[in-house]
């Protein structure tokens, strides 16, 4: 076990059991064209992060540590798709349609797809999810399992929507949980700055953050 510089205090690395999970780095959520800039959300807060994301997975794959892929989509059908998230709000363009990308949210299609950049490599895991937790309605909980992980590094989209959210459930369900401040992001930093301070508020009591060197040279030293 190796300590990790974090808040509200040192993690506890354990070197056999961790992995990242890099959230929804999808093309829909970074470029104009796509769902978040069809909400009206300034799409350039999440490209800047880009390269520290790469920094990160290149960091675990550098020390043969699992790194696990989400993206949030639907079946082409939209049978996993409920009408009250379809349906919410007014958004120039609804999961599903038909925009410059291709088919909003939908599996397979290329707005849907990571950005090339933070791009699986063999071997990685990715994970489609139709909701904003990883765990509901995917195989993430039995290849975890299976894997023999008990701790899980987050980085990717939105900070307190789709990565808080797993993170709420990967801690109900006894996950070390660990948040890489410059590897996330929001389209509105105080709702970034604001998830970061819940997440590590009253002792860790959904996890901790910690910077992005403090992240690299732990897996790189343990």
């Amino acid at each position: 076990m190796a300590e990790l510089k974090a808040e509200p205090f040192a993690f506890p690395l354990r070197r056999d059991a961790v992995a990242l999970v890099v959230i929804d780095m999808q093309r829909d959520f970074a470029e104009e064209g796509g769902f978040g800039a069809s909400l009206g959300n300034d799409v350039s807060r999440v490209t800047r992060i880009v390269p520290d994301v790469k920094r990160l997975i290149e960091g675990f794959r550098a020390a043969g540590l699992p790194v696990i892929h989400t993206m949030e989509c639907h079946r082409p059908d939209l049978s996993d798709l409920p009408p009250a998230k379809r349906d919410r709000g007014a958004p120039a363009l609804r999961i599903g349609d038909d925009g410059p990308m291709g088919r909003i949210l939908i599996a397979g299609e290329p707005g849907t797809a990571i950005l090339p950049e933070l791009a699986p490599v063999d071997g990685e895991i990715v994970i489609e999810k139709p909701g904003k937790g990883a765990f509901y309605a995917t195989p993430l909980g039995d290849i975890l399992k299976d894997k023999g992980i008990a701790q899980l590094v987050f980085a990717g989209v939105t900070t307190e929507v789709c990565v808080q959210t797993t993170m709420r459930e990967a801690n109900d369900r006894g996950y070390e949980c660990l948040l890489v401040e410059e590897a996330t992001e929001s389209y509105f930093p105080e709702f970034k700055a604001a998830a970061i301070a819940m997440i590590r508020a009253q002792g860790a009591i959904v996890g901790w953050t910690a910077r992005l060197d403090a992240v690299l040279e732990a897996i790189a030293d343990a």
